[in-house]
């Protein structure tokens, strides 16, 4: 069992719902990242994920892209981020990380090395959204024999032909994107969003958290309503690049976290 299973057994054990809060590794620097990572647990956050900075980030909105040049500028690398995840666990060895990004840094470093490191480092999931189930030989299959689960994306436009194949060797919970496009664009809405995790849950027994378009505290208390959790990134990372301190961007997570443990 992973700390996600944990994470979520102890959820449903509680009957609480999931926050899931999404910061990028190194942005604007290693030691503001490193300080916002640190203090996310006392914010109410259950699980966190935890992005890898990428030159094309093909799925993210302007707010992730510039996070990601932002840290890039700085000197984030893979193994920065997985440096990051070192350091937290000395001080949280309960909190869920999972690493979310796209396959190119982590096919440059080498899937066996990577998997070995990321293992060491103490990250529980991946989250690689430009590899699709046709490609789960190359880093799904082999992260989970790691001991690291793999988590994918459903959409609204996987329709119900698609999501078998989807969740298929998907573990730890599956994301459900609330809209379609990219991160940080539209308002989720729970009404939109109820019948497709219904969808989702007649096909499988993992926890369906919910991101994309959550951005207040009274939209994640909506969303995880309906369903098993939520996930914030965007409104978060938007914080963290206009100049908030850490204590700042915190407070906001806390607030978002409260809404979601309301629901």
């Amino acid at each position: 069992m992973t700390r996600i299973d944990a994470k979520f057994a102890a959820l449903k054990a509680a009957n609480r719902k999931a926050f899931v809060a999404y910061i990028m590794a190194g942005d604007p620097d290693q030691a503001t990242s490193m300080e916002v990572l640190k203090g996310l647990p006392a914010a109410g956050v259950d699980v966190i994920e935890l992005g890898i900075p990428f030159t094309d980030p093909m799925a993210d909105g302007p707010t992730i892209q510039h996070a990601g040049q932002r840290a890039l500028q700085s000197g984030q690398t893979l193994q920065k981020t997985l440096d990051m995840a070192t350091a937290f666990r000395k001080g949280d060895d309960t909190t869920p990380i999972v690493l979310m990004g796209y396959y190119n840094p982590i096919y440059s470093r080498g899937v066996d090395r990577f998997l070995v490191d990321a293992k060491a480092a103490g990250v529980d999931g991946l989250i690689v959204v430009d590899l699709p189930p046709e490609e789960d030989d190359e880093l799904c299959i082999p992260a989970q024999k790691a001991g690291l689960n793999f988590i994918r994306l459903a959409t609204p436009t996987t329709d119900d032909k698609r999501l078998p194949k989807v969740l298929t060797n998907t573990s730890g919970f599956v994301y459900y994107v609330s809209i379609t496009g990219i991160t940080g664009a539209a308002e989720a809405q729970a009404s939109d969003v109820a019948p497709e995790v219904a969808r989702i849950k007649a096909h499988t027994d993992l926890p369906v958290i919910v991101g994309f378009g959550v951005k207040t505290p009274e939209t994640a208390q909506a969303i995880a309503g309906v369903a098993d959790g939520t996930v914030v990134g965007s409104a978060i990372v938007a914080r963290i690049g206009t100049g908030e301190s850490p204590a700042e961007v915190l407070a906001f997570v806390k607030s978002l976290a409260d809404g979601t443990h309301r629901a």
